[in-house]
């Protein structure tokens, strides 16, 4: 009885703790969770200050500087200045270059002698010479002439043996080209220290800006010190290409901005030459169509602007001498606007043209000085009548 007794008293203890427990797990899931205190960073303390050196301190070490020697500096590579180039002197240069002249013009020389070699010279032979001499470029009122006189001339001789015709037809040609013509480049300084002045003039496409750097060659061949005006500020580099040639030779130039003013720029070049005690001031003018009216009034307005400092000594017409009796065209608009005072016929080697040295003298009244016969740089020669002449119709 007893042990039933405390059985009971056993489970009714276990009954009660099991209940306390589930009692308890209860009131805990219905409380709300417990804050989490944030946590707080303490600030920083700010870096003390490093100390000052005090007398007495030991000083820190130095900082090694590697030094090198002058062996051991690399210098940059020194670009030495262009050579400047020696011209060839102008004395006898078409005389060098008239077998280049020749080979382009003997189809003429030969053309005409063969034909006053026929045993009977009658009418239709002589119009095969006017024709020949037509397709030439010489002219018609100046074949007309030569014509009549070698007609005169053959009857008066009345043998005519090869050399005979070659000196006859030499003398004709020379005395219709004008030997006794001045065709002095007026390239010197005045008397009172002020260079001469030479404007180079002529349309686009011709080589005036070529021709422009070549006769500073010449010039400079000669002895003189030139200044390059770069006037033609209307066409891209213009100034550019002047200004080499210039450095090729030591010729200084004056240039202006592109699209620039080109009679300020031809001012100042002449300016300039007066200051550097120039002999010669070479100005290359814009190559404009002679159609364009205003445009050729500009380069009026050019020589007027040049004339300020001094008159002009020179103004050098360019003309190619592959466009024949279109260049005729050009020479009289150009001599209407300008005083004309010498031609430069460029371009002579490459066409059997040559008659264009006659008709355009024939039309304006102005002598050819100088001539091109090709691309080089010292391929600009002063004209000379009898050795061009003997170029034309060969030995």
């Amino acid at each position: 009885m007893e042990f039933v007794i405390l059985a009971v008293v056993i489970a009714v203890a276990v009954i009660g703790a099991v209940a306390g427990l589930v009692v308890s797990g209860r009131r805990r899931r219905e409380l709300p969770p417990k804050a989490t205190a944030p946590v707080i960073t303490a600030p920083k303390a700010p870096a003390e200050p490093r100390p000052e050196p005090q007398v007495g301190d030991e000083a820190a070490p130095p900082v090694e500087v590697p030094v090198q020697t002058v062996e051991e500096i690399e210098l940059p590579p020194v670009v030495e200045a262009p050579a400047l180039e020696v011209p060839e002197p102008t004395a006898g240069r078409l005389i060098r270059l008239r077998s280049r002249l020749s080979r382009s013009q003997n189809s003429l020389g030969k053309g005409l002698l063969t034909l006053l070699s026929r045993e009977r010279l009658d009418e239709d032979t002589w119009e095969e010479i006017e024709e020949t001499l037509l397709v030439a470029d010489v002219g018609v009122k100046p074949t007309q002439e030569l014509v009549e006189r070698l007609r005169t001339r053959v009857k008066v001789l009345g043998t005519r043996t090869p050399a005979e015709l070659r000196a006859l037809l030499h003398e004709e040609l020379v005395l219709l080209i004008g030997e006794d013509v001045d065709r002095t480049l007026h390239t010197a300084k005045h008397g009172d220290g002020r260079p001469a002045v030479v404007l180079v003039v002529g349309v686009n496409g011709v080589g005036k800006t070529t021709t422009s750097g070549k006769l500073g060659r010449v010039l400079v061949a000669d002895g003189r010190k030139v200044v390059f005006g770069a006037a033609d500020t209307f066409r891209a580099a213009a100034a550019d290409q002047l200004q080499t040639w210039g450095e090729r030779v030591g010729a200084r130039t004056v240039r202006g901005p592109e699209g620039g003013d080109p009679a300020s720029v031809a001012f100042e070049a002449v300016k300039e030459g007066i200051a550097e005690g120039a002999d010669t001031v070479l100005v290359d003018t814009a190559g404009r169509l002679h159609t364009k009216t205003g445009l050729m009034d500009e380069l009026g307005k050019v020589k007027r602007v040049v004339e300020k400092h001094g008159p002009v000594d020179e103004v050098l017409l360019v003309l190619d001498a592959t466009t024949g009796q279109n260049g005729l065209v050009q020479a009289r608009v150009f001599a209407e606007v300008v005083d004309i005072t010498g031609i430069v016929l460029t371009k002579l080697d490459g066409t059997a043209k040559g008659g264009i040295v006659i008709a355009v003298q024939r039309e304006l009244g102005v002598p050819v000085k100088l001539i091109g016969l090709g691309e080089g740089a010292d391929d600009l020669a002063p004209f000379e009548p009898a050795a061009f002449v003997d170029a034309l119709i060969g030995e």
